[in-house]
């Protein structure tokens, strides 16, 4: 990752290039301490990852923020600042930061957001990869084949919607795929029977399926947390945090990826099942 540094404290940017340096952190690309020359540096430099600091002069850090973002909407942000008041921090996170880093600088806290944020940003452009791949296929798909529909048709929309949580290579996907298609063949309502029995059907080891079904699914929601935080208009993000999981609790899983909240979002695994089968089967 390439990682820009803005402070109008010089000493500051040079503890911050130590530490990313010595730790392997990412590559830095540029440091500035006049907030209107970064945003012409960053024009050309593309930073995958800019730090930057709340008070300075001529330009403060959420004014750079929300400027920047214009600029390089792919870009991710941390803010450093001495400030502790909550409407600042607040106004930090609605302009669009990452995480906030308080002043005096700490390495480890420094090394864990800028890993966090970049595992990110990685998982956020192998989704939006595999969203691309995806929609050429089906494009192409769509384009040689006029066939009129059939009974398996759920099979692809479901694999659709898993790929697009970004969960396809996961251990439970192939575990939900089959759980949807014996409840869809059978006519099995999943009112009338526990997860527990439900991969019976499947496995001698039913707790081992449930388990592998539970981290795909909280995977997904994870997934879709970073697509609200990167886009909260995002269709996928909009569709799904609405319906296949509770969207106060997306909103949780979003909160502690920002650093607001020591609490991951909850999914209860039967109505994540039940929605995804409703969704397949209209």
């Amino acid at each position: 990752m390439k990682i820009f540094l803005l402070d109008d404290d010089k000493t500051i940017t040079n503890i911050l290039k130590i530490i990313i340096q010595t730790r392997g952190l990412g590559e830095i690309c540029g440091t500035c301490n006049h907030a209107p020359e970064a945003l012409e540096d960053i024009r050309y430099i593309n930073p995958d990852i800019i730090i930057a600091d709340l008070l300075m002069p001529e330009m403060d850090g959420i004014t750079f923020v929300k400027r920047a973002k214009t600029l390089l909407p792919q870009t991710a942000f941390i803010m450093l600042s001495q400030v502790s008041s909550k409407d600042m921090i607040a106004s930090a996170y609605e302009a669009g930061i990452e995480f906030y880093i308080q002043k005096p600088i700490n390495s480890i806290e420094v090394e864990t957001v800028i890993k966090n944020v970049c595992q990110s940003l990685s998982m956020q452009r192998t989704m939006q990869k595999m969203q691309s791949i995806f929609q050429d296929s089906m494009t192409n798909s769509s384009q040689s084949s006029s066939a009129s529909p059939t009974e398996t048709d759920y099979l692809p929309r479901l694999q659709r919607i898993l790929q697009q949580l970004g969960i396809v290579g996961d251990t439970g996907c192939k575990d939900i795929i089959m759980i949807i298609d014996y409840l869809i063949k059978s006519g099995q309502a999943l009112e009338d029977i526990t997860l527990n029995e439900l991969c019976s059907h499947f496995t001698d080891a039913p707790k081992s399926m449930e388990q592998r079904i539970r981290r795909a699914a909280n995977t997904g929601m994870v997934n879709l947390a970073h697509l609200g935080l990167e886009d909260y208009g995002n269709e996928i993000f909009t569709e799904y945090s609405n319906s296949l999981y509770n969207f106060e609790q997306v909103r949780k899983e979003m909160d502690f990826i920002r650093g607001k909240s020591d609490k991951h979002g909850n999914v209860k695994i039967k109505n994540f099942i039940n929605a995804l089968l409703v969704t397949c089967k209209h």
